[in-house]
């Protein structure tokens, strides 16, 4: 009698459960499309930005894969392939940051696909100037042929966190920002299989996982491409954010766009204002989120370095297993069981490659690196002094 019972409760457990992914599911896209609508009355041109990131994105996550599956790119790939291994070895690592091979990876050089790459760059510049609609938006990680549902979920659900932040700052009648920014996370939590935690993650996730700097070794372009398109979405955060605390910083903006322009450059990546060469991150762009909410800046942080981790999969040659190396990333970063990084250890390695190498401030200043080693050339260093 006990068994048939729960036997006739399973269907009613499952409905249940079902209903409530319904109802986030329709809170969560009802509250990203209010937030598009004020993004779009005050800031058109943020707002076409940010439709056209996600579409370039899920698009350059296919012409990646197109490009690795080609049988012209063969010979590179297993010739990229031996370098990398070769990289990855014990000390050879650390060889290649002191001869400055690290670094020429990641400054725009020529990659193992150049032609293949700059072809597909240009047709991605192409999308990211054109005007997508909302919907097109919301569906264009659902699209794309080159990651899985869930995967595309959370990041679909990412983007619309960022865009409720964006909203929030930007609307004059929420005087308590933080705790909007507080309800905000509350909400984005609730979805729990499709949002990543708000604890740090260790920095291996990025600079030693199987597949790392397989993006920036691959597509040196479109990794600077892509890192603009983040920075844009913080500095632009970070703008906003100034110019509600200081009428000085109005219109604020206005610069971000022109550096972001500035830094996108020709059709084939060439500019006098360098992209990024190291994933920007919250604390050095856009600080004072970081200061006014860690937790929300670590979600922005999380999602970005997922992304990276992604593309790093997506672009490391001779992969014969990426669907369960995707699925596998994804499920370390929604997995809220426990903190992986102390604060200190995420802010050393937010900050350590500096502001300047992740694409420079939002707004104030700089006009030359204030570090004189990567991220990876200092963790490189950080392990061999602990070892010895």
């Amino acid at each position: 009698m006990l068994s048939n019972s729960i036997n006739w409760l399973k269907p009613a457990t499952q409905i249940s459960t079902i209903a409530l992914a319904i109802a986030v599911g329709t809170f969560s896209v009802t509250a990203s499309a209010q937030s598009g609508e004020a993004i779009r009355d005050q800031y058109p041109e943020l707002a076409d930005l940010f439709n056209a990131f996600d579409v370039t994105q899920a698009s350059a996550f296919e012409k990646i894969a197109e490009i690795n599956s080609d049988s012209s790119t063969q010979q590179a790939r297993n010739e990229l392939a031996m370098e990398l291994e070769m990289a990855s070895r014990p000390g050879q690592g650390h060889a290649m940051s002191h001869s400055g091979m690290d670094m020429d990876m990641n400054m725009g050089t020529e990659g193992p696909y150049h032609e293949l790459e700059v072809a597909a760059r240009v047709e991605l510049l192409e999308t990211m100037r054109e005007s997508h609609s909302d919907e097109t938006a919301e569906q264009a990680f659902n699209e794309s042929g080159a990651i899985d549902r869930h995967t595309a979920e959370v990041l679909k659900r990412g983007r619309n966190f960022e865009a409720n932040l964006f909203a929030i700052y930007i609307d004059d009648s929420i005087s308590d920002k933080k705790a909007a920014v507080a309800d905000a996370i509350e909400e984005y939590l609730t979805d729990e299989r499709h949002s990543v935690t708000t604890f740090p993650k260790d920095s291996s996730y990025l600079l030693a996982h199987d597949q790392a700097t397989g993006f920036t070794s691959a597509f040196p372009l479109l990794s600077g491409f892509l890192w603009t398109q983040q920075w844009l979405q913080l500095a632009s955060l970070e703008a906003v954010i100034l110019e509600g605390l200081d009428s000085q910083f109005a219109n604020g903006y206005t610069i971000a766009l022109e550096r972001f322009w500035n830094k996108v450059g020709s059709s084939g990546g060439m500019t006098m204002f360098p992209a990024p060469n190291e994933l920007p991150m919250a604390p050095a762009i856009a600080p004072n989120l970081y200061s006014q909410s860690q937790e929300a800046a670590v979600i922005l942080d999380n999602l970005n370095v997922l992304e990276t981790l992604i593309l790093d999969i997506l672009s490391y040659p001779n992969t014969e297993n990426r669907e369960e190396l995707m699925a596998t990333a994804v499920s370390e970063f929604t997995d809220k069981s426990e903190e992986t990084a102390l604060n200190s250890d995420y802010l050393l390695f937010a900050l350590r490659s500096g502001i300047y190498n992740q694409g420079g401030p939002a707004v104030g200043e700089l006009m030359q690196s204030e570090r004189n080693r990567s991220r990876e050339a200092m963790n490189m260093v950080h392990s061999i002094i602990m070892s010895q």
